[in-house]
């Protein structure tokens, strides 16, 4: 059985929930990646301001408003847009209990993300942070970004579920 059909206000706000939680925790990752790699935490978050600011954004190091802050959001609505299309493949396919039921649209859809970022887009609006970061950092964070998305689709999944069932029993 599906997922029930959902209105676009609504695919819009879950993608803003499950986006949000893809977007920090994809963050986070970036942060430890560019500790980890370029010593410096800040700078993979700047890559996406060169959408603003021009191919040196990405080597902006330290954290500040006008890199950081605008890197981030960037980042953040960019995570919404595709946790917008994630939920509405998620729509289409069969509800499941199984955790690969959660995982694999997470997957496809941060996929298609990836290919989209690197082969179909100007280099000025790819992500920046693939200038700065190996690739397996890059995995890494494309990596906790679906954990992301499936992880607020398997919470989403069991409230909605709970709640359903606590409904019926009244």
């Amino acid at each position: 059985m599906a997922h029930p059909h959902k209105t676009w206000s609504q695919t819009i706000y879950d993608g803003w929930v499950s986006g949000s939680v893809a977007s920090i925790a994809s963050t986070i990752c970036l942060s430890l990646v560019g500790k980890a790699e370029l010593d410096k935490s800040a700078a993979p978050i700047n890559g996406p301001s060169q959408w603003i600011w021009g191919r040196h954004a990405p080597y902006e190091n330290r954290f500040s408003l006008r890199y950081t802050i605008v890197g981030y959001l960037i980042h953040h609505a960019a995570s919404v847009f595709w946790a917008v299309l994630h939920e509405k493949l998620r729509q289409r396919l069969a509800r499941a209990d199984a955790v690969t039921a959660v995982i694999v649209p997470a997957v496809v859809t941060t996929a298609a993300a990836y290919t989209v970022d690197f082969h179909f887009t100007p280099k000025r609006l790819t992500p920046g942070f693939e200038r700065r970061l190996s690739k397996n950092g890059l995995l890494m964070v494309y990596g906790s970004f679906a954990l992301g998305l499936a992880a607020a689709a398997f919470a989403a999944d069991r409230y909605k579920g709970a709640h359903h069932r606590s409904s019926s029993d009244s």
